[in-house]
């Protein structure tokens, strides 16, 4: 590719290194993948010039804003780029492709690296990240995994991945377990953009000629959405129904959200989020069995008493395909158990592309 100072999205994939030169917060929000944060303007910085350039003018904006990005792009420069040899080809993009961008790749250039500024910024990664996305996920061929809270859908995807099939892990790329219980204890979820870059970085690397298994979900992963072609495409998909007796999936869910064991308080805080649906005296009794440590118990209730009705009503209303799938018995779900189904699925599926 020859390098004239500018590239377009398409033509990330031919730099060594590719920086973000926003601000730290913009770049938690989302980012390109691989990229690197090198702000030329901090948090505080940008708020400032921003407020400047309202309240007084945009020349004095700009003298301030010239100043601080140089003072950065020097440290930069001394703390991580002096080592990179002549041919480093490094990609530089900001919000739109602007100044803050132009100014480091200019620099760069001038002392003889082979750097570009991104064409129309973030927001053209932006765009290429919803384009891909409306437009990807009819290609694939999905296996939706479903089965009653506590079946180990998630676990049996990580045993289909270590054998070797394609597997599209969504509750993964959200940080999240997808029920009202499923937030992690140390992973708060992405932002809704973060998300869906992880996402499309996950779809690219996939086979459109074989296989992927995906869990069933619903529209909304805790706070986060499945963009609607994924979702559209995984439930006209074929199914496979996973089913386990109630004490293997109490069992599991015991030993999966064994977190919650430890504080009891923050399980009820919750479990207080269906109040409106379950009523205040089933949820009096829950937290009771809470209180008393009383697991095996509490996990049934919830099964019986909400996750199970829930899934009995979603899944042959939301999954079009749902009635005509096998049934996969589970009786262990231990990992040894899971590995083990994993194991019949692949061969399942193996037979029925022999056919």
């Amino acid at each position: 590719m020859k390098l004239t100072g500018v590239a377009n999205v398409t033509q990330a994939g031919a730099f060594d290194e590719i920086i973000d030169v926003r601000s730290p917060a913009e770049f938690a929000e989302d980012h390109m993948p691989g990229a690197i944060n090198c702000p030329v303007l901090s948090n505080e910085e940008r708020a400032r010039v921003g407020t400047l350039y309202k309240q007084d003018s945009p020349f004095a904006a700009k003298k301030l804003g010239a100043a601080l990005v140089a003072r950065h792009i020097a440290e930069h420069i001394e703390a991580r780029f002096l080592g990179k040899p002549r041919e480093w080809k490094p990609l530089i993009y900001c919000w739109r492709g602007g100044k803050r961008s132009g100014a480091m790749t200019h620099i760069l250039r001038q002392i003889g690296w082979q750097a570009c500024a991104l064409e129309g910024g973030y927001k053209a990664y932006r765009r290429q990240v919803v384009a891909e996305l409306a437009e990807l996920p009819p290609r694939f061929s999905f296996r939706v995994i479903t089965g009653a809270t506590g079946s180990g859908k998630s676990r049996l995807l990580e045993a289909l991945a270590a054998q070797g099939a394609q597997t599209l892990d969504l509750e993964a790329l959200a940080a999240h377990k997808g029920s009202v219980l499923g937030g992690l204890p140390d992973a708060p979820q992405p932002s809704q953009k973060m998300f869906e870059s992880r996402l499309l970085a996950a779809l690219r690397r996939l086979a459109c000629e074989q296989p992927v298994y995906v869990e069933a979900e619903s529209r909304k992963i805790g706070q986060l959405q499945v963009p609607d072609a994924l979702l559209d495409a995984m439930r006209a998909s074929p199914c496979l129904r996973i089913e386990a007796g109630d004490d293997a999936r109490v069992a599991f869910l015991i030993r999966d959200y064994d977190y919650f064991l430890a504080d009891p308080a923050a399980l009820k805080e919750k479990l207080a989020c269906l109040r409106e649906l379950q009523g205040g005296e089933t949820l009096a009794r829950w937290n009771a069995l809470a209180d008393a440590r009383d697991w095996p118990a509490l996990v049934a209730a919830l099964l019986k008493e909400h996750y199970d009705p829930l899934y009995k009503r979603s899944q042959g209303r939301n999954y079009t395909r749902f009635a005509e799938a096998p049934r996969l018995p589970a009786a262990d779900l231990s990992p040894r158990g899971l590995n083990q189904l994993a194991t019949e699925i692949l061969a399942r599926e193996q037979t029925r592309g022999d056919e």
